[in-house]
């Protein structure tokens, strides 16, 4: 492993994620900083060294904060935000999509006097979104499969921790999902 391919995972100082998608990671420059600060607790450590004239030490792969942070109290209304509460699926055909493949469709048209709001636009495939045009759901006979809702910091953090991340070193995993029921077998 190559230092550039270290990155460390921040928890919060409660030792849940910042964030779970996407998933909260520091370069390894960042991480080394915030050790030399002591604004940072080093949980677990690749095998990877780092050098400087005076000292040399292994590289953090998970930190938690020494301050917490508390969550925003509403999530920010974003593209990717409405795509994380609609889980990265059309919500008229149910097609998972990746998210450069998503668009975003407003129930009730601007058009048509409709807002971009958490509750009248929800995720959709482009071609879904072209068929239903302009139109209001009923005259287009494509119902969303759930009427959009404005989602809580707690409901998104619960969607991001269905979609992990493509890389998981092995020293991260004690701290992802830990508040998932454990199989009592």
């Amino acid at each position: 492993m190559r230092v550039h391919e270290c990155p460390a995972l921040v928890l919060n100082a409660d030792f849940r994620p910042l964030s779970y998608f996407p998933l909260s990671l520091w370069a390894w420059q960042d991480t080394v900083k915030a050790v030399f600060l002591e604004r940072v607790n080093v949980l677990a450590e690749y095998d990877e060294m780092v050098h400087s004239p005076s000292t040399e030490f292994r590289l953090p792969s998970v930190i938690s904060l020494k301050e917490y942070i508390p969550l925003a109290r509403r999530p920010a209304f974003t593209r990717f935000n409405v795509f994380l509460r609609d889980r990265f699926a059309c919500q008229y055909c149910g097609y998972r999509s990746q998210l450069e493949e998503l668009t975003f469709d407003h129930i009730v048209p601007r058009s048509r006097g409709g807002r971009t709001t958490w509750t009248n636009v929800v995720a959709a495939c482009s071609t879904c979104n072209v068929r239903k045009g302009n139109r209001l759901p009923k005259e287009a006979r494509m119902q969303p499969l759930a009427w959009p809702e404005r989602p809580t910091v707690h409901e998104l953090q619960a969607n991001g921790r269905a979609f992990p991340p493509n890389y998981l070193h092995a020293s991260w995993r004690d701290y992802l999902y830990w508040d998932t029921e454990l199989d009592p077998s």
